[in-house]
């Protein structure tokens, strides 16, 4: 007998089981009748974050023992908002960084995936140097 012959035989094909929605009826008995209308094309658009006006991102070598780091220079953010900035970056970064003077410092070669994040967050306009 072999190892295939001793396997258990499949299983009978079942219907699949009605998913199970413990607030389907929630909003009946709150006495909400309808969903909220969506919003309009034009009201998201100003729902947009709003970050600052500019940022500046670039690569530094010198002075960190050979190791690269992007730096991200001009924010004009203060010291709290900052320090939020970077932890969003660096978690979504998968990196580690610091608040160096004003300036994120994130570890590693990351110049184009925090210009994207950076215009995601709001910044108009990011120069790349």
């Amino acid at each position: 007998m072999s190892k295939r012959d001793r396997r258990a035989p499949p299983a009978p094909e079942q219907p699949p089981r009605p998913f199970h929605d413990p607030f389907g009826g929630l909003a009946e008995r709150l006495g909400m009748t309808s969903a909220p209308p969506p919003t309009p094309v034009a009201d998201r658009a100003a729902e947009r974050p709003k970050g600052p006006a500019r940022a500046v991102v670039r690569l530094e070598r010198k002075g960190r023992g050979g190791k690269e780091a992007t730096l991200v220079e001009k924010l004009d953010l203060p010291p709290e908002a900052l320090a939020g900035w970077l932890k969003e970056l660096k978690l979504a970064l998968g990196c580690g960084g610091a608040v160096e003077g004003g300036a994120l410092a994130l570890q590693g070669d990351h110049r184009e995936r925090v210009k994207t994040l950076l215009e995601r967050r709001g910044v108009r306009k990011v120069t790349l140097g």
